[in-house]
């Protein structure tokens, strides 16, 4: 048998802990750059609920949520149910190659109670095409079985004693001071690909199950774990182990590459092909005209065939089958200027390539420059500038993605493209279900509701729109929770339980926007009305963001009071004043980071760390924290304000073109400090979309 590499194409095994591994045991593998999966198992009175995003190439994150039933106190009495709550992180330091195994460093539960807390490095080696060994060292709970002193003594000795952990009911506190401490441990062991679909596995645990054989009666007694996985295909998988020669688990796997939309693509209608500049000639817009401005045909007063009001109807009727619409057209010489709106494609080169080529279809053949100014709400946000002939020469090149961004110029949007008679007001409303979930509660991890809600958006000017959200729930349990607030803070989030049962019918958001350009590469927002359940008041944003830019700052000013419990139009007599600088930067690749600093609803003074990972097709992972002047004592369960951000965009599951998709924040627990009031309509979202960077990654739906 020869030493090799990794075998291609391998699919990796996910363990009991959800990550790459053997059974309990982590191995040095990291998954496909970008890759996601879910977990579930099961033994004895122990539910694990496991998520895993592989962050970069060799980055991986995962949140792990437990339900353990028959769980004793430390008194030794009770038997309840216990429900843990962790994070894990690792990092590959190094990859596999034909004579030296792959090296990861790792760390489980580095935020929790302690219940799963460990760290270790280890090492993982392919023998032949099917055959994979692993060894490695581990501290903490992979210290407890066969544990020795700790060989990172010989650099420190305060590393061979480990603090005594915080323990249940105590969470969210980074325990640094335990890092690799105590007793050290090794373990190991092999995974054997007996056929496409079948892998057997063994292992050397070095975890001694400690707490689980003191308060749940669990047997211990070997440290040899064996499992075998059945894969039913490339993202499903499910796994049973006998752990320690005593308890029998199942588990069920799924995995999936968010850049690999789940839905069937090109369920759209076909974008229009390029008609021959002769073909549009025929098609004449009507008498010659003279003068400048909206009702004319140039901006210089030459003569120019362009009956504006009816070639303008015919641009709008042909923008309106791609699902776009129209705010404003200009025409003077061979360039025509288009303010578009986009309330379908989440892409927006996808609607920048259809708009461009019905401006080749319907626009006279004379003008030959297309600039295209995307809008929301009535604001513009960047101007790209197409070619018509770039457009008729790449419409079916190979490489024609590349070459029309290449060719096209993005700029700053100028002057205002004067606006279309009958654009405003404009209104568009729906009526939907929602799902709003409130979980790891600790007294009912898991509560629903179900209902229709009823919103829309009614545009009264460019830049000036009303917005507003009423929700009425079907089925659900939200409103049985029982659980009060202890918390010696402000309830600025806490009380989330008293709104869930004294509202049925509510307002969930009710607001006015005027957005606006104050000056070159900035953008304004004055808002007014009820932001969100909790809280209504007035806001102001100024975002400085020029559009070639990674970088962008901004600053916000918040006076903002409690809203009723009701969500009806009343307050509370709780009013604070909130604000944060601001800034954004696209590292390139998806990554996308953000630093808030400022006050919050508490009152607190403090900063928000974010960065989020966002694929070509919109769905996007991510991960913040915030850290406060309120103490960790004081803050109360969870320590500080931590979470993960998902989102799902519609087109990703579905195949079909839609800017709607289902976001969600998953928190251990959420508590007073460091809360920030919800804004719609903040200005960063919206604007980056438009601006050069954000365009260049998705411009390879620009001819879809």
């Amino acid at each position: 048998m020869s030493l090799s590499g990794p075998a291609r194409g391998e699919v990796l095994h996910y363990g009991s802990y959800g990550s790459p591994g053997l059974i309990d045991m982590p191995v040095a593998q990291a998954a496909p750059d970008g890759q996601f999966s879910l977990s579930m198992s099961f033994f004895e009175n122990v539910w694990r609920g496991q998520m895993q995003f592989q962050i970069t190439p060799r980055l991986s994150g995962g949140f792990r949520y437990s339900i353990i039933d028959g769980y004793l106190t430390p008194l030794g009495v009770g038997g309840g149910t216990v429900y843990d709550r962790s994070f894990d992180v690792s990092y590959l330091l190094s990859e596999e190659t034909r004579h030296a195994p792959s090296l990861m460093i790792g760390l489980r539960d580095f935020g929790g109670t302690g219940l799963y807390e460990s760290e270790y490095i280890v090492a993982t080696k392919h023998l032949g095409d099917r055959l994979t060994v692993t060894g490695g060292l581990g501290w903490g709970r992979l210290g407890s079985f066969g544990g020795f002193t700790n060989p990172l003594g010989l650099i420190d000795t305060r590393f061979e004693r480990r603090p005594v952990p915080l323990g249940i009911g105590v969470t969210g506190k980074v325990a640094f001071d335990r890092f690799f401490r105590g007793d050290a441990a090794l373990f190991g062991g092999v995974a054997w690909q007996a056929t496409d679909r079948l892998k057997l596995l063994a292992e050397y645990s070095s975890d001694g199950y400690v707490e689980e054989v003191w308060r749940m009666g669990f047997e211990h007694r070997t440290p040899l774990n064996f499992g075998v996985e059945y894969r039913r295909s490339d993202t499903t998988s499910f796994s049973g182990y006998l752990l320690h020669g005593a308890q029998l688990s199942v588990q069920m796997t799924y995995s999936f590459d968010p850049r690999r939309d789940r839905g069937r693509n090109g369920i759209e209608s076909a974008p229009a092909p390029i008609v021959p500049r002769d073909q549009v000639a025929a098609a004449s817009w009507g008498d010659v005209v003279t003068g400048s401005g909206a009702g004319s045909g140039t901006a210089s007063g030459t003569p120019s065939r362009v009956g504006l009001p009816d070639g303008r109807a015919r641009l709008a009727a042909a923008l309106a089958e791609d699902g776009l619409a129209l705010e404003g057209l200009e025409i003077g010489g061979t360039r025509a200027r288009l303010a578009l709106r986009n309330p379908r494609y989440g892409a927006l080169p996808e609607a920048l390539g259809r708009a461009a080529r019905q401006m080749a279809n319907t626009l006279p053949p004379e003008i030959e420059t297309f600039e295209i100014v995307p809008v929301a709400g009535g604001m513009a946000l960047s101007s790209v500038t197409l070619a018509r002939s770039d457009l008729e020469d790449l419409e079916h090149a190979l490489d024609g993605s590349w070459q029309s961004f290449a060719r096209a110029r993005i700029a700053a949007p100028g002057a205002p493209v004067p606006v279309a008679p009958g654009a405003y007001p404009d209104l568009h409303w729906r009526l939907t279900p929602y799902l709003s979930p409130a979980l790891f509660d600790p007294d009912d991890p898991v509560r629903a509701d179900l209902g229709v809600q009823l919103s829309g958006t009614l545009g009264l000017a460019p830049g000036l729109m009303l917005s507003g959200a009423v929700r009425a729930p079907v089925v659900g349990n939200r409103d049985q929770a029982t659980r009060v607030s202890t918390s010696v803070l402000p309830h600025v989030r806490s009380d989330v339980v008293t709104y869930d049962t004294h509202s049925e019918i509510a307002l969930s958001v009710l607001t006015a926007d005027y957005l606006f350009r104050p000056g070159p590469d900035l953008y304004g927002r004055v808002s007014a009305g009820y932001f969100e359940p909790m809280f209504g008041g007035v806001s102001g944003e100024l975002l400085w963001k020029p559009v070639d830019s990674r970088l962008g700052l901004g600053i916000e000013l918040n006076r903002v009071a409690q809203r009723a419990y009701d969500q009806g139009f009343g307050f509370q007599d709780y009013a604070v004043t909130t604000g944060h600088v601001s800034a954004y930067y696209d590292f390139g690749g998806g990554y996308v980071g953000q630093l808030d600093a400022g006050r919050y609803l508490a009152g607190d003074w403090g900063a928000t760390v974010t960065l989020d990972r966002e694929f070509d097709n919109g769905f996007r992972v991510g991960g913040f924290f915030t850290l406060t002047d309120v103490p960790f004592s004081t803050f109360g369960e969870g320590a500080f304000d931590k979470g993960i951000r998902l989102s799902i965009p519609v087109e990703w599951l579905a195949g079909m073109p839609s800017r709607r998709g289902f976001s969600t924040v998953i928190r251990p627990i959420q508590r007073d400090g460091g809360a920030r009031v919800e804004m719609p309509n903040r200005l960063y979202e919206m604007v980056r979309a438009a601006h050069a960077p954000e365009l260049q990654d998705r411009w390879g739906r620009f001819w879809r």
